[in-house]
């Protein structure tokens, strides 16, 4: 039988704390402990991998800010610990309102010890518990092991080799390649449970550096994620659904044992591209901002070369799956070197360029996306080039930035519209200063800013319901080109003469030939609203 935060809660070290459970109560008596462990560091939760029950004397959150305690009560959910118990009264005076609230959202029960216990006391009598449930999980995760290697040694299929794991741990599985294509399944009564190739709804998460475990719970129990990698390269996902009633801790134990026959599986059966699972891992380990020791490490196997000079793309669509194929084609005619990936709602794509010409070849394939077809709504973020594999995430980053900046009025001049008039494409080299003024000065130094410069104009539009502003930055975006600002504001030139007059008279006169053209043409670009 499992052993439960109910059963733990009623044992002698743990009643001498004096417990009180303060948030998601409910949940004592369902949730699962695999190991109790006890630190004072709030970065712990990645070490952790679930069903643990974590103890702490508060010392750290003692100094903690508000906002921090919260992110380690969210970090801890996201990693499926069973629960989190916190010692008052000494540092501590209580639990903070907003870790009881945080906690209470995110599912994770939350103790509060109100009298001091040794935590080695309690960690020694729970732990030794779960040791001898641990050693039962070992023993049928090696028969599930064994009985598996059988399957494949016979030639069986995935979806006949996941039924033994499926019956043993009495829940639902499939497996996944990293692309969300489902390459097999089976139920506890050995059935498959999705058709073959249908994506899976998880792609996307869980770390890019080795493979790992993460959990959640859904309406259906308890989900498991479990990397396979193939050659030391993540390459498919084992997704065990456990139900509600069903044995947490020995799915994750067998899950994990099962690995190496599951990698086997997948090199004999279908064996994939090691270039496309290397170009994916590339990707999230780029997308993740892993240590240019590991982007240097993954970026042969993937076929680009780690000095290339190179360029990184970010669609945000609906239709990511299907927009990823056409993107594979137009990457294939304007990079040397390509690889792409599909993250939820958004496609990552890098791609090496020329090293002579690199900047003509990243102008062809902003060119080339903005001739693809999207649908309503799709949004495209051309990176600044990059020297070497190193600087990928930047380049990456710099365009997440431009498309979370796409949302101001400001950016619709340098946003160009796609051959479907309901999407865009952003050059972030067209968006140099908006991304400068994002992360580098806060919200109250921009609006002194652009308030200083352009005062009387924002007001005059306020009063008259005019649109000097726009006409200022369409004007100034044009390089003072009156003719062209005209055309593009569907306005005649003699208009537009007068509406720049009375911008000079408003602004201390013209600025041409002044120091002042550059910041006129600086706070038109940081005035959205």
């Amino acid at each position: 039988m499992p052993i439960k935060l109910s059963d733990v809660m009623n044992h002698a070290t743990f009643t001498a704390a004096d417990p009180v459970l303060r948030a998601c109560a409910a949940a004592a008596a369902d949730t699962q402990l695999r190991w109790v462990h006890s630190s004072e560091v709030l970065d712990i939760a990645p070490l952790l991998s679930g069903g643990e029950l974590l103890l702490t004397g508060g010392d750290a959150l003692v100094t903690a800010s508000d906002a921090r305690r919260v992110e380690y009560i969210r970090q801890l959910a996201e990693r499926g610990v069973g629960a989190l118990a916190v010692e008052t009264g000494q540092r501590l005076a209580s639990l903070p309102s907003s870790m009881v609230r945080a906690a209470e959202e995110a599912g994770l029960p939350l103790i509060e010890f109100r009298k001091v216990v040794p935590f080695v006391g309690i960690m020694q009598a729970i732990n030794s518990m779960l040791v001898s449930e641990s050693v039962a999980h070992l023993r049928r995760a090696d028969e599930a092991s064994h009985e598996m290697a059988v399957e494949l040694a016979h030639g069986s299929s995935l979806d006949q080799i996941l039924a033994v794991l499926a019956g043993i741990i009495d829940a639902t599985l499939e497996l996944s390649s990293v692309s969300g294509v489902t390459l097999g399944n089976a139920g506890p009564n050995g059935a498959g449970t999705r058709p073959e190739g249908t994506g899976s709804p998880t792609d996307g998460a869980g770390s890019d550096e080795e493979p790992g475990h993460t959990a959640g719970t859904g309406t259906d129990g308890t989900v498991i994620n479990i990397d396979v990698p193939v050659r030391g390269v993540p390459s498919a996902r084992l997704i065990i659904t456990v139900p509600a009633d069903g044995d947490i801790n020995l799915a994750r134990v067998a899950g994990g044992r099962c690995v190496d026959i599951l990698s086997l599986a997948l090199l004999q059966r279908m064996p994939p591209g090691l270039k496309e699972v290397a170009g994916t891992a590339l990707l999230r380990a780029v997308s993740s901002g892993s240590q240019p020791w590991r982007l240097q490490q993954l970026s042969p196997a993937a076929g680009i070369p780690p000095s290339a000079t190179m360029v990184a793309v970010v669609v945000r669509t609906s239709t990511s799956q299907q927009l990823r194929v056409a993107m594979d084609k137009i990457l294939k005619k304007s990079a040397q070197q390509s690889a792409s990936y599909v993250d939820n709602a958004e496609v990552l794509a890098l791609a090496a360029l020329p090293f002579d010409g690199a900047a003509s070849a990243r102008a062809e394939l902003v060119a080339a996306l903005e001739e693809l077809p999207v649908e309503a709504g799709t949004m495209t973020a051309v990176g600044p080039l990059a020297a070497g594999i190193e600087n990928a995430p930047w380049s990456l980053s710099e365009a997440k930035v431009a498309l979370d900046l796409a949302v101001n009025s400001s950016l619709r001049a340098a946003a160009r519209p796609t051959s479907d008039t309901g999407g865009v494409v952003l050059d972030v080299e067209n968006l140099a200063v908006e991304r400068l003024a994002a992360q580098h000065l806060d919200q109250r130094a921009r609006q002194d800013f652009v308030r200083q410069q352009l005062g009387p104009v924002l007001d005059h539009d306020t009063r008259r319901n005019s649109q000097l502003l726009e006409t200022l930055a369409t004007w100034l975006d044009s390089g003072c080109n009156t003719a062209q600002a005209a055309r593009e504001l569907h306005v005649e030139r003699q208009s537009m003469h007068h509406r720049l007059q009375r911008i000079f008279e408003l602004c201390g006169g013209d600025p041409r030939g002044t120091g002042r053209l550059a910041a006129l043409h600086l706070a038109t670009r940081l005035a959205a609203p």
